[in-house]
């Protein structure tokens, strides 16, 4: 596995972005970086990130969850970030992603976690929930889902999956901005570039569409289906925080309070922005957050 390490000086000064790097071996040779903010000795909120972005995207929300009093994770999924990045499509996969993030998780321990996560990062942070339900104790999901390949997928992403696998062009930067409302800063743009000086370093980001299951013989559609059986008995909060205006994960939000114990009764919301809600309404989401941990400290 050739492994490419985007240079540290191309994340310099990069707006709202302050945080100090951690990084950590998931597999021999391959680092994956991660933001550690506020008191460590307080429960953890992690926040994972999905397609083609980065921990950045949470530049707004990691303070504000930080400084209400609790401990902040938000880890750069290998091939995005400061993480390191496999340069064959091929390396990738839907249980690669899962085995290096368990194993950060594992590494460092953690218990008593709030998820916050949206696009991939629910297909993985959902699963990783389930898997070890022990170690979470609430669920938000903001424009995310756990597909199975049991149900239709939307045109829209048929039509997404085919340009990351064949476009000679990938502006990641452009991508994001598509999924937002809110025109974002040349600043900004440049941020969801950096992890990327060439298109060899861009293998997991056109991967990422590929690896979502489209049919129930998809090899990853019975460990979904598995982890869709285990939150059929989640009890414990589960909350919805998707955007108005997300075409390719609408009604995800009423299926997931459906279908899931832990969901009736809770707090959900629709939020005004993009698919990516995290830069169109970053405020009013972490208030969804910290009111939730409140609800557990108060009870």
């Amino acid at each position: 596995m050739r492994i490419l390490r985007t240079d540290e000086a191309r994340f310099r000064d990069l707006p709202d972005y302050p945080f100090t790097p951690n990084y950590l071996d998931v597999a021999p040779n391959l680092r994956m970086h991660y933001v550690d903010e506020g008191r460590s000795d307080a429960s953890p909120v992690l926040m994972l990130h999905g397609e083609p972005s980065w921990s950045f995207l949470y530049r707004h929300m990691i303070p504000m969850v930080a400084n209400a009093g609790h401990r902040v994770l938000a880890p750069d999924l290998i091939g995005f970030g400061k993480s390191d990045k496999p340069a064959d499509a091929d390396d990738y996969s839907y249980d690669r992603h899962m085995e290096w993030l368990t194993t950060w998780l594992d590494t460092l321990d953690l218990r008593n976690i709030t998820l916050v996560c949206q696009n991939w990062g629910s297909l993985l942070g959902l699963r990783l929930a389930a898997e070890h339900a022990d170690r979470f104790s609430r669920i938000i999901v903001g424009n995310g889902m756990l597909p199975t390949g049991e149900s239709r997928v939307p045109t829209v992403f048929t039509l997404w999956k085919t340009f990351a696998a064949h476009s000679p062009w990938f502006p990641v930067a452009r991508i994001v901005q598509l999924g937002t409302e809110r025109t974002l800063s040349k600043a900004e743009l440049a941020a969801y570039e950096a992890p990327f000086p060439s298109t060899d370093y861009k293998a997991g980001a056109r991967a990422f569409p590929r690896l979502v299951p489209l049919s129930p013989d998809d090899p990853v559609s019975a460990a979904n289906q598995a982890t869709w059986k285990a939150l059929e008995k989640w009890r414990k909060p589960f909350i919805t925080c998707f955007s108005s205006g997300d075409p390719i994960t609408r009604g995800g939000d009423r299926y997931m309070q459906r279908r899931i114990p832990g969901a009736h009764g809770q707090p959900h919301i629709t939020l005004r922005g993009g698919h990516f809600l995290q830069e169109d309404s970053p405020e009013a989401f972490a208030r969804i957050i910290i009111d939730a941990l409140k609800a557990e400290m108060a009870a």
